[in-house]
């Protein structure tokens, strides 16, 4: 439900931010060009009060051509010839860049693309005439980079909403799986206890299979105590990887059949990890059930321990029957599963386990089908 809600949200937040941006960009397009239009005017403008200020004789048009001269402070003009040739009249170009010819090109060449230039014609015959090439206003410059600006802007806020949204998925994630596994511990404590004085009086009596049930119990109780661990932050210890590893390499050989081959082989003898025995044992145990499903009761598989300078690397690998590119990145997602029975969390358990209680990492390193699969563990060291 709170995924469903997530991909909701998402494609709402998506779909305004396309709205937004596509009414500015529309919005922006129509000042921009009401804006080129006012340019235009005010640069035709320019051009008459210049050439009124050249052959008016009344008092009254210079008074207004100067105005109108002094009026454009924005809009840069470059004045040529018929052939193109600057004539040295210009405006609201760079003092300071201006007496370098190589300047007044470049800037001529850029005019030239934004917009045609206005011609007035001084003689017919011979053709003598002006052009005036002009570039856009600070203003309009503006409008033509603010949509760009606003997308920008609008991408910042939904990718801190689809973050903001994230972590609050995760946290009742968390809250969930603690209190699944709490509540988990919480039940099987009663008939654990229960089971263990049941096995106390089996004892008493001299009962061959009392043995037995409390190595059952014993089960059990392992069993409730890594999801109480599971439900709180485990406290991890220093222990010898490889003996861990071994032991739990040794119990799975006992259940796996003579069929199946499970053979260690580590780097050193004695590798120290700080983990946390039970759930690492769980780790372990997951990795190698699922190896053991992958390969139908006949088989190897291969545990690899090495030590790196900063980080311990294992490396399970089984010759079953491996697991296909379309699942491979699915596989430690809740509720996937390749088999009829099983709800899907052994390895969604696992990489919980490894990333967030022991700072680890679990992948698939290779995986191929027919041939095998091989899970890699990274601890720290």
């Amino acid at each position: 439900m709170i995924r469903s809600w997530i991909a909701n949200w998402k494609a709402l937040l998506a779909v305004i931010a396309v709205l937004i941006v596509c009414g500015t960009i529309f919005y922006s397009q129509y000042l921009a060009r009401k804006i080129a239009t006012d340019e235009r005017k005010k640069v035709t403008q320019w051009i008459e009060a210049q050439r009124i200020l050249a052959d008016s004789t009344s008092q009254d048009g210079l008074t207004l051509a100067s105005t109108i001269s002094a009026d454009n402070t924005d809009i840069p003009i470059i004045e040529t010839n018929e052939k193109d040739e600057p004539t040295g009249i210009y405006r609201n170009l760079d003092s300071a860049k201006v007496q370098n010819p190589s300047y007044l090109k470049e800037e001529l060449h850029s005019f030239k693309r934004l917009h045609a230039p206005i011609v007035i014609v001084l003689k017919d015959t011979p053709y003598q005439a002006n052009k005036y090439y002009y570039g856009s206003s600070v203003l309009q410059q503006q409008v033509r980079y603010y949509p760009l600006v606003q997308l920008a802007i609008v991408a910042l806020f939904i990718l801190f909403i689809l973050l903001f949204l994230r972590t609050i998925y995760q946290s009742r994630q968390n809250q969930l799986w603690a209190g699944m596994a709490k509540e988990t511990a919480h039940q099987l404590g009663t008939p654990v206890s229960s089971l263990q004085g049941w096995v106390e009086m089996l004892k008493e009596n001299n009962d061959p299979l009392a043995l037995e049930i409390e190595k059952d119990v014993k089960r059990l109780e392992l069993v409730t105590d890594r999801f109480g661990k599971i439900g709180s932050t485990p406290k991890l210890e220093p222990k010898n990887i490889v003996a861990q590893i071994e032991a739990m390499a040794a119990y799975m050989r006992k259940r796996a059949g003579q069929s199946i081959v499970i053979d260690v082989h580590a780097a050193a003898p004695d590798i120290e990890a700080h983990i946390s025995p039970p759930l690492f044992d769980w780790v372990i145990e997951n990795l190698l059930k699922n190896a053991l499903d992958a390969m139908e009761g006949k088989g190897k598989i291969h545990i690899d321990i090495e030590q790196a300078p900063s980080n311990i690397i294992i490396d399970v690998t089984d010759n079953g029957k491996g697991i296909p590119k379309a699942n491979i990145a699915r596989i430690f997602n809740p509720g996937f599963t390749t088999r009829k029975r099983g709800w899907g969390l052994g390895l969604t358990l696992t990489r919980r386990i490894v990333e967030q209680y022991h700072k680890g990492s679990i992948t698939v390193k290779w995986s191929e089908v027919g041939k095998g699969t091989t899970f890699r563990i990274v601890l720290n060291k």
